[in-house]
């Protein structure tokens, strides 16, 4: 009897610990028990997250990520920090989720999981108005960049022979071609142009149009995460239905970007 009841005690601590682990590595369970998901974003790369005249965040990340919140019962902690430090804080569990118009690269998911995509979104070559030197992607060949050094355009250009210099902001890129400290930047189609709707008598122009990039965020690559994953598809999924997620995107990019062709 002694020994039935031991074994009886071993196998119900063994099932509570069992249950209070997984509670320990779901990261779902975790957000609702908090009751907030921490969103990385960088809060100055229009449209997609930036600061309004009243310094009030928004951007189409911004308001997805916050539908995605109350999608999942909690509140949306944004948390703003440089590019480099986003992918790096989801890869280490800082952030829980990244939403900063991050694109899809077989190398990145190596590292980390990413939703079903929800915006797709070209990429341009730009330089100054009187440069004629650069044509196309080509001609990057032994010339200079601005970009952000993780970034998949950092990444393109240094493909085409470019030495890239290290920025952390769109507006400092432009201002590093503006300036002739570069010649040329890689950057998405949609923050350039919102860039030029702000600045019209910027003295920059796109000279090529190059490849759509896909938009996905980026969870930690973890067993921990699969449930969180799961339930931000399923918020995805309700924004297209009900037609959430076209509507956004024709708000901050004047087009519906979130179909692939």
């Amino acid at each position: 009897m002694k020994k039935t009841i031991i074994t009886l005690l071993a196998i119900m601590l063994a099932a509570a610990l069992g249950v209070c682990l997984a509670e320990e590595t779901d990261l779902l369970a975790q957000i609702q028990e908090r009751g907030y998901i921490i969103i990385a974003t960088e809060g100055d790369w229009a449209p997609y997250t930036y600061h309004d005249e009243n310094n009030v965040l928004m951007g189409y990340d911004v308001e997805i990520g916050q539908a995605i919140a109350d999608a999942l019962g909690v509140e949306a902690s944004f948390q703003e920090t440089d590019w480099d430090s986003i992918l790096a804080g989801v890869e280490g569990g800082r952030f829980d989720i990244a939403c900063n118009g991050v694109s899809y690269t077989a190398e990145r998911e190596e590292k980390y999981n990413f939703s079903t995509p929800y915006l797709y979104t070209p990429s341009v070559l730009v330089t100054r108005e009187d440069n004629e030197s650069i044509q196309k992607v080509e001609d990057l060949a032994g010339k200079k960049t601005a970009n952000t050094i993780s970034s998949i355009y950092a990444g393109l250009a240094e493909e085409y022979g470019a030495e890239v210099v290290g920025v952390n902001t769109l507006a400092d890129t432009i201002q590093q071609v503006i300036q002739g400290r570069v010649d040329a930047t890689i950057n998405a189609k949609v923050s350039i142009e919102d860039y030029l709707k702000e600045h019209p008598d910027a003295p920059i122009k796109i000279v090529q149009y190059l490849e759509g990039d896909i938009n996905v965020f980026p969870v930690q690559k973890t067993a921990r995460t699969d449930t969180l994953l799961a339930a931000v598809n399923d918020a995805l999924q309700a924004m297209r239905d009900d037609g959430r997620l076209a509507e956004l995107s024709m708000k901050y990019f004047g087009a519906d970007l979130t179909n692939p062709d």
